[in-house]
């Protein structure tokens, strides 16, 4: 019951925003009782923190790719991916995670909760930049989590404006400026190197 009261939240919210739902919204979308809802979430702000770690595990889940990042050519199968998931009937989508943060970023309660997600989020991506920095893909000099910080942040402006423009375009150029600041990071002598200059410094 409780990951049923968790999902009716989840998708409420997502569709009413957090502050217009209401505990007797989420109450009747999972089909439960007040009893059941305060037997595992003390308030509404208990409830709105497990939603967050929900949207993350929803953002997670529909880009598995993301957890196989060891190579150029696999930034480009999760960034295909990503677009793929927004251009199925309904999509563009809002990022159920960023919908939340624009709401709360300003509440002092969410905001550390907001931060975990999206570090986690960003971890995955992270690490997999490590590995291609250990294997010589990224060089010395590159940061694997200010980059992969960097690529999240543009996706999430690009998932915004192509929802509001029901255009999966924006999306698009988003992960494409992002990607393509990453290959600034290549080495020269990278065996699969374009033809780019590296950075070497921030």
């Amino acid at each position: 019951m409780r990951a049923r009261i968790i999902d009716a939240a989840a998708t409420t919210m997502y569709e009413q925003g957090v502050a217009a739902t209401s505990l007797d919204d989420v109450l009747r979308a999972a089909g439960s009782g007040k009893s059941q809802l305060y037997h595992y979430f003390v308030d509404k702000a208990d409830l709105v923190h497990a939603v967050i770690e929900r949207q993350l595990q929803l953002v997670l889940a529909a880009q598995p790719s993301l957890g196989q990042i060891n190579s150029w050519h696999s930034i480009d199968a999760w960034a295909a991916e990503i677009i793929s998931g927004h251009c199925i009937p309904g999509g563009p989508f809002a990022c159920p995670l960023g919908t939340m943060a624009a709401e709360l970023k300003n509440d002092d309660s969410f905001r550390p909760s907001l931060h975990a997600a999206f570090r986690k989020w960003e971890a995955p991506l992270a690490r997999g930049l490590k590995t291609m920095q250990d294997t010589g893909e990224l060089v010395v000099a590159a940061d694997p989590a200010r980059l992969a910080a960097a690529v999240i942040a543009a996706m999430q402006g690009g998932m915004l404006l192509a929802r509001v423009h029901e255009d999966v375009t924006p999306l698009k150029d988003a992960l494409e400026a992002a990607i393509a600041q990453l290959h600034r990071w290549r080495p020269e002598d990278s065996p699969t190197s374009k033809p780019r200059k590296a950075r070497t410094g921030s």
